[in-house]
């Protein structure tokens, strides 16, 4: 798999939160191998009930997007709803809940495949904005790669997290024509 014409994406369904969980255990041991700890942590998700029932909440709650390479799961999206820690839009969009990607994947433009999709998917329902959080700590990667995929950055905002270090973000937007 080399090219962008071989990735299909699907809607998810409840059998996908167990692919949902390995992206993100597997985004999360890429992360800490990379010394890079301040997004998600050194715990793999599917450890953690928190994350556990959030993955079968975007399974189940109709968001959930595939992105598959033949039949490997080699990404996952989830739009919806903004989350409550992020400053609230003052018109309708819709809003990237999850991005995460096979880190064997690297450089395929899965990212920004799902991301296209995401921006099509709001086109559909008459939604002119799209918008998205991340990490905004350490080297702003991240960030880069979002306005790589042609969004701007916003608001940066920080979730203070009892027991453990603030954790800092940033909103960005896209606008759809």
């Amino acid at each position: 798999m080399t090219d962008r014409q071989t990735i299909t994406i699907r809607p998810g369904g409840p059998d996908d939160a167990g692919t949902v969980l390995r992206l993100l255990d597997d985004a999360t041991a890429w992360l800490v191998a990379r010394g890079r700890t301040g997004q998600w942590g050194t715990d793999p998700a599917s450890t953690d009930p928190r994350r556990i029932a959030q993955a079968q909440e975007w399974a189940t709650g109709g968001g959930l997007y595939v992105a598959e390479a033949g039949d490997a799961a080699v990404g996952a999206l989830v739009v919806g709803g903004a989350t409550a820690y992020v400053p609230p839009a003052d018109e309708p969009e819709l809003y990237v809940n999850l991005l995460v990607t096979d880190r064997a994947y690297a450089g395929h433009g899965i990212g920004a495949r799902l991301l296209a999709y995401a921006a099509q998917l709001a086109r559909e329902r008459g939604v002119g904005l799209l918008r998205v959080d991340c990490y905004g700590g350490d080297d702003r990667a991240l960030v880069r790669f979002y306005e790589s995929c042609g969004f701007t950055a916003t608001d940066p905002f920080t979730v203070h997290r009892p027991g453990r270090a603030p954790w800092p973000g940033q909103v960005l937007q896209r606008r759809l024509a």
